[in-house]
């Protein structure tokens, strides 16, 4: 008994002649007729009984009616949704992302992905990149968000556009007579500052190089709790320029560091050689589309 079978019987059945159900299946009537010998044949009964009116179903056939139209049902959910998962209509998308672009990078493009694939769930991992790297090489994710260094020989990867970072401040600690939308990173010196674990290393090396210790008041794993603390006065956030506005307030300032070797280079990898579902090659090709 296959699906075309089923579908021949239910034409029968809710037609209640043969000549009808094979005019609806735009087939010819002997044919039609044979099939419903041999379904009954292999099914070892009677599914229905002929009088002048046509055909009438028997309890078998009553029975089978009924489970037919759930069978093809099921069938056609099954096919469709089978064709919607890899087409990545459905499914779900594991990203493993560094902390600070699991904030401010990631949910605005995680969004607009969503308007396309309403119907995509999502298992996000942050941590720093050798976190990332681990979680895609043992398969938990598929695709992950770098600091941009990593193997090319194992990964393919795309280049994200390099970020700047900003100063964070509440308006008390803003100099008035230098009220501008950029800071150099001098004007640091003796300021308290907040930095993220996974950027101390690049701003205490320019800082250096700028001659002077930069004095960290705290190193924290949360871009939006480091916005927190400075809006509360406790120091200066140093931060990327995506954090801008994370946190809603009205006096919390921001400042481009003017320092072009300060920038956060990202990128975008996934294994060579392994199998990409279909929702997660959408998101790389919304991704490579933005960039281009």
């Amino acid at each position: 008994m296959n699906s075309k079978q089923l579908t021949y019987f239910l034409a029968i059945a809710e037609e209640g002649q043969i000549s009808k159900a094979a005019k609806r299946l735009h087939m010819a009537q002997p044919p039609l007729s044979q099939q419903l010998k041999l379904l009954e044949e292999e099914l070892n009964v009677k599914l229905v009984e002929r009088d002048r009116r046509g055909i009438i179903l028997t309890d078998a056939g009553h029975l089978l009616y009924k489970r037919a139209s759930h069978i093809l049902e099921f069938m056609n959910m099954t096919t469709k949704e089978l064709k919607e998962l890899d087409e990545g209509y459905t499914g779900t998308l594991s990203i493993g992302a560094v902390a600070s672009s699991g904030t401010t990078f990631l949910p605005f493009k995680v969004v607009n992905f969503h308007k396309q694939y309403p119907h995509i769930s999502f298992q996000l991992w942050e941590g720093d990149t050798n976190k990332i790297l681990d979680l895609l090489n043992s398969g938990i994710i598929e695709i992950g968000i770098v600091r941009a260094i990593f193997d090319s020989k194992m990964y393919h990867s795309v280049n994200l556009p390099n970020e700047p970072m900003v100063v964070a401040m509440c308006k008390d600690w803003e100099d008035e007579e230098q009220a501008t939308q950029h800071i150099k990173l001098e004007e640091l010196v003796d300021k308290p500052l907040l930095l993220h674990r996974s950027n101390e290393s690049m701003i205490v090396e320019c800082c250096q190089k700028n001659g002077f210790e930069p004095q960290i008041l705290c190193r924290g794993d949360d871009v939006r709790s480091l916005l927190v603390w400075a809006d509360a006065g406790l120091g200066m956030a140093i931060v990327p320029k995506s954090a801008v506005g994370l946190v809603p307030s009205n006096t919390l300032i921001y400042k481009e560091i003017i320092e072009s070797s300060l920038e956060i280079k990202k990128a975008i990898i996934w294994l060579r050689n392994r199998y990409l579902s279909a929702s997660t090659r959408n998101f790389i090709d919304m991704i490579l589309s933005d960039l281009s």
